[in-house]
């Protein structure tokens, strides 16, 4: 099954999630149609590059694409170039390049979290195995930056850049916090680096190819991290709010691997004996089915989730606010509209 075939430029979602940028109330008629044809021409370069000879690889590289998704990162690199000349080949070509390196960090997340389930279909490594899952991530990377090469040495630079980030923040998220380090502050860097820093660089991309100047490439990074970084609290917060059949994914993972999100930070900040069996909970073993149904039952009515989605909310305002030095258009209003939908969806 084709990439396009599943998830054609302005057709509904398969999972419930984040708004796609066609739909936010900022974006014109007129922006609209072009963020649906640069949509169509990253879809069409990502399915000749997912592509390969051999049968096998063609289709496990083009597993998790074809499970659908929101091509939020690439549809972001098609919108900042607006604040410039626009669409042209070489967005494409960046918009598909961090895409396919998004795709390459899910290919290795399901390994590292033994997911069973993402966007509501079989993981990687449990359609294919671990192994497979781990190759089919390098080979994409691989190719992330075989695109980006063309795009010139800064691009290249960027994306390695991105890359060492992107590897850090994930090491460091899959690691206890450190004892002599502020548990929000621990986080709020890992956040930075697993997710913002990848929508960042898409974001950057995107003003870059479109012509703009240096201080509107830079703003561009800055809002992408930033944006970045609330996309990851909302999906901390779903990861204990939702169920599987919204999201298409399996509620609880971040708790029972031990992660400290926001939420879970919050909690465990307590000092109500009522909280006592809650942060027992969160600080143990939670790989049976049952405590882990009552630490999300506990948490889902705790203070801890009010306090994070504040703190979502006000990341979000702050990635608004970095817009404001930019002259009013199209392309703006819809990049503020963005900051708020992505969170909305925890609100």
């Amino acid at each position: 099954m084709s990439v396009s075939q599943v998830v054609a430029p302005g057709s509904p979602e398969r999972v419930s999630g984040t708004p796609s940028v066609l739909a936010l109330p900022g974006a014109s008629e007129e922006l609209r149609v072009t963020l649906t044809q640069g949509l169509a021409a990253v879809n069409a370069l990502l399915e000749k590059r997912i592509d390969h000879a051999d049968p096998f690889i063609a289709q496990a590289s083009g597993h998790l694409a074809a499970a659908g998704g929101k091509r939020f990162r690439p549809l972001l690199t098609i919108l900042a170039s607006e604040l410039g000349s626009g669409v042209n080949d070489q967005v494409v070509a960046a918009a598909t390049g961090v895409e396919l390196t998004h795709l390459a960090s899910l290919y290795h997340d399901d390994v590292m979290d033994e997911a069973d389930v993402r966007r509501g279909a079989p993981s990687a490594n449990a359609a294919y195995d671990n192994s497979t899952a781990i190759l089919v991530g390098d080979l994409l990377f691989g190719t992330a930056s075989d695109i980006v090469a063309d795009l010139g040495p800064e691009a290249v630079k960027i994306q390695a850049q991105t890359f060492i980030r992107l590897c850090a923040g994930q090491i460091r998220d899959d690691r206890p916090t450190p004892a002599d380090a502020d548990p929000l502050e621990y986080y709020r860097g890992v956040l930075a680096d697993k997710t913002g820093v990848l929508i960042a660089t898409a974001a950057r991309y995107g003003a870059m190819f479109g012509g703009c100047p240096p201080e509107v490439v830079e703003t561009m990074r800055v809002y992408g991290e930033h944006l970045g970084m609330a996309f990851q609290l909302a999906d901390d917060l779903i990861d204990i709010a939702s169920d599987a059949e919204e999201t298409g994914k399996t509620p609880g993972t971040d708790l029972r691997e031990g992660k400290r999100t926001l939420p879970v930070i919050h909690a465990l900040a307590s000092t109500d004996p009522a909280d006592d069996r809650l942060k027992a909970l969160l600080v143990g073993d939670l790989s049976n089915d049952a405590d882990l149904a009552e630490a999300l039952t506990l948490l889902r009515a705790h203070r801890a989730m009010d306090l994070a989605r504040e703190e979502t909310y006000a990341v979000a305002r702050h990635a608004q606010e970095i817009l404001d030095p930019l002259p009013d258009s199209d392309a703006k209003a819809a990049l503020q509209a963005l900051a708020l939908g992505v969170v909305d969806r925890v609100g």
